[in-house]
């Protein structure tokens, strides 16, 4: 088994568009995806290396200094499959974009450090 990290995205359209909603609205959403997303979890349990969980407002630090920064990362989770393309249909129809307002989910293998 490889392992791999799904980094879930989203934009501020998304977000706005979600805003938009009536809190009714929101509010029915948000309890239809929380419950779709825990039965994704449990439905994948045995391939989930690192539950992983929402990220907050990102820093970065470069040969500039320090600053606040923007990008599209919503959150992540780290998964264990037999190849990228079994990794990656594990988010097929994923409650994060089928029901939230998220754009979408990416994959990538976690590869080993170089001569380690």
């Amino acid at each position: 088994m490889k392992k791999f990290m799904a980094i879930y995205t989203g934009t501020l359209a998304g977000r706005a568009e979600w805003e938009r909603l009536s809190a009714e609205e929101r509010n029915s959403r948000q309890a239809a995806g929380m419950r779709a997303w825990r039965e994704w979890g449990a439905a994948h349990q045995n391939v989930i290396v690192d539950g992983g969980g929402p990220l907050g407002k990102t820093k970065r630090a470069s040969k500039q200094g320090i600053a606040d920064t923007r990008n599209n990362i919503a959150a992540y989770v780290i998964v264990n499959a037999e190849s990228h393309e079994a990794a990656v249909r594990l988010f097929e129809n994923h409650p994060h974009f089928s029901i939230f307002p998220g754009d979408g989910v990416e994959v990538m293998e976690c590869l080993p450090v170089p001569g380690q």
